[in-house]
């Protein structure tokens, strides 16, 4: 079973506090299977938890607030990479620069998923790629979230006008998940 860190889904249900702070919570875990609640009411940053759990719970927030389309995941992936690298993951900045903070995608991407490796690639001082080797699982969705997380991180570490495009994408038939990456 492939596992994620409660940090990536105490940062979804921080985004949807944010987006709607009175009920926004509870709607969103009425919306899930009854043994999906429990776990996520009592959420601990450094536990792991079930990939599938993030899973239903980034389809349920998309639902609730994202009209069901894949784009709203890249808004969950930036509140994702602003809440942790704000917080308990601020280590992982590179302040002023971005191919620092990049070059530590591999120790990064072990944080936050437990199977599977993440490589960096640089082609020149504002350009490179991201690529996930041999994740079991993969989602559309999960590929969304990352391109918005690096996106926001990047502006975090100071690049101007971040770009990250997903050149390839298992869960579209792929052999890999890659992510192009650029800015100013």
């Amino acid at each position: 079973m492939v596992r994620i860190k409660g940090s990536v889904l105490k940062a979804r249900l921080a985004l949807v506090e944010e987006l709607e702070p009175d009920e926004g919570v509870e709607r969103v875990l009425a919306a899930l299977p009854v043994a999906d609640r429990t776990p996520l009411r009592s959420l601990l940053a450094t536990s792991w938890y079930p990939f599938e759990l993030g899973k239903r719970l980034d389809e349920a927030i998309v639902a609730r607030f994202g009209a069901g389309k894949l784009g709203f995941f890249e808004k969950i992936g930036e509140a994702s990479a602003q809440k942790n690298l704000t917080g308990v993951h601020k280590h992982f900045l590179v302040e002023g620069d971005p191919q620092a903070f990049l070059a530590r995608a591999p120790m990064i991407y072990s944080f936050y998923y437990d199977q599977g490796r993440r490589e960096y690639e640089p082609f020149g001082p504002n350009e490179g790629a991201l690529t996930t080797f041999d994740a079991e699982v993969f989602s559309a969705a999960d590929c969304a979230t990352v391109v918005g997380w690096h996106r926001r991180a990047l502006e975090m570490c100071g690049a101007k006008s971040p770009l990250v495009v997903e050149e390839e994408c298992r869960a579209r038939g792929g052999r890999v998940c890659r992510y192009r990456l650029r800015w100013d």
